[in-house]
């Protein structure tokens, strides 16, 4: 007969504790190294919990490679970075089979590029052309590459955390639609405020800072994938989210700004993006489901990156982020949340 103390340490209750204390471990290893960033932190780990990519936006030197550091440190992953640029080929993602002769006989043999690692980070990935942009939708989308007619499997857990700068535009080319929407989330990286400005002066000008720690293992990050897929969400919550993302198209919505300013809106991945999302910031909170509040904190940076703006909203400077506020306001008022 099982002892009582070896079934509750194995009971699901206890699989949930540990997988939030080794996740809790990870974010405060990842906040030892950057400072002040707990939101674009949170949003890191709930797209990694998700098994999705994310998109961090910022100006440079907001530690966007520093937090990206920082997080395949703590997890012990496999990690590769990729500087993109205009004359950046596919095969310098992918890889490429090279001809190699020995004792008379010829054979390919495949050298494997950056992107089979656990962690890709694409530096600045829209100064890469639309045809090497295009060489990562078959690995963010299927985790897996196909080179010379060969299907190649990607290391698991696969993540891809791509960086852009929104101010400079020369010599960049504009992510297109279908690529944006693989991106779990679009994370804004902002300014500090004063005093964690203050702080990154003092802790980062001074005598050399320990690197990042391993705290946790990609098989933690691998279970918490399969947690959140397995935690419930309530009725109300499901209608909530329904109800969100086709409210965002113009063609379905009963909001007049949407039907102005909207020239299509998100699709079916958004919803399935919402509800992971939620799941995976109720775990990161300590908790058992999902609620209101989950899906209005994440409707922005699920949303921003899949709603197309009119015309005429760009021309008058128009931004996605008041639009989704108001969108959310509308739909919880409406279920009376």
């Amino acid at each position: 007969m099982q002892d009582l103390s070896q079934a509750a340490e194995t009971s699901p209750l206890a699989e949930i504790r540990a997988v939030q204390t080794g996740l809790a471990a990870v974010r405060a290893e990842i906040g030892r190294h950057v400072f002040g960033q707990e939101a674009v932190v949170s949003g890191l780990l709930i797209t990694l919990l998700c098994g999705g990519h994310a998109l961090l936006q910022g100006v440079p030197g907001l530690a966007k490679t520093t937090l990206v550091e920082a997080v395949s440190r703590a997890f012990g992953m496999d990690g590769n970075r990729v500087q993109c640029t205009p004359d950046l080929m596919p095969a310098d993602i992918l890889g490429s089979e090279v001809l190699e002769e020995t004792q008379g006989h010829r054979t390919f043999r495949l050298l494997k590029g950056p992107v089979f690692c656990q962690l890709l980070m694409a530096d600045e990935i829209n100064r890469a052309s639309p045809k090497t942009q295009s060489a990562l939708l078959q690995a963010m989308q299927e985790r897996q590459v196909t080179l010379a007619g060969t299907t190649y499997p990607l290391p698991q857990p696969f993540h891809v955390l791509a960086t852009q700068n929104p101010l400079e535009q020369e010599g960049t080319y504009p992510l297109p639609e279908a690529q944006l929407d693989r991106f779990f989330m679009q994370i804004l990286v902002d300014y500090p405020d004063p005093a964690t400005e203050r702080e990154i002066l003092l802790r980062t000008t001074g005598t050399a800072q320990e690197p990042p720690r391993q705290v946790a293992d990609a098989a933690l990050l691998l279970r918490g994938q399969e947690m959140i897929r397995r935690m419930p969400v309530g009725e109300k919550v499901m209608s909530l989210v329904v109800d969100l993302v086709r409210a965002t198209r113009p063609e379905q919505s009963s909001l007049a700004r949407v039907r102005r300013d909207l020239a299509w809106g998100a699709s079916p991945r958004a919803g399935q993006a919402l509800m992971l999302g939620m799941r995976a910031r109720a775990l990161l909170d300590g908790r058992f489901a999902p609620s209101a509040d989950d899906l209005a904190d994440l409707a922005a940076p699920v949303l921003r990156h899949r709603l197309g703006l009119s015309f005429e909203a760009r021309a008058a400077g128009i931004t996605a982020d008041p639009l989704i506020a108001e969108v959310v306001r509308e739909v919880r008022a409406a279920h009376a949340l």
